[in-house]
């Protein structure tokens, strides 16, 4: 069985680089960063964190 974690989508405007994350938990929230590595780095502190608290199933 599957199950939806998250959604991460990395995007360019111009040039500043960002990450769209969604997950049932945090919702909808945006990193921004001067580069793809900053952006990154942000994602994946953020999903560590809440999947680390997450109650287990």
């Amino acid at each position: 069985m599957e199950e939806f974690i998250c959604s991460v989508e990395f995007l360019r405007g111009g040039r500043e680089l960002f990450a769209r994350v969604s997950s049932e938990a945090g919702g909808v929230r945006e990193y921004r960063g001067a580069t793809s590595a900053d952006v990154i780095e942000q994602v994946v502190s953020d999903l560590q964190e809440e999947f680390e608290s997450a109650p287990a199933a």
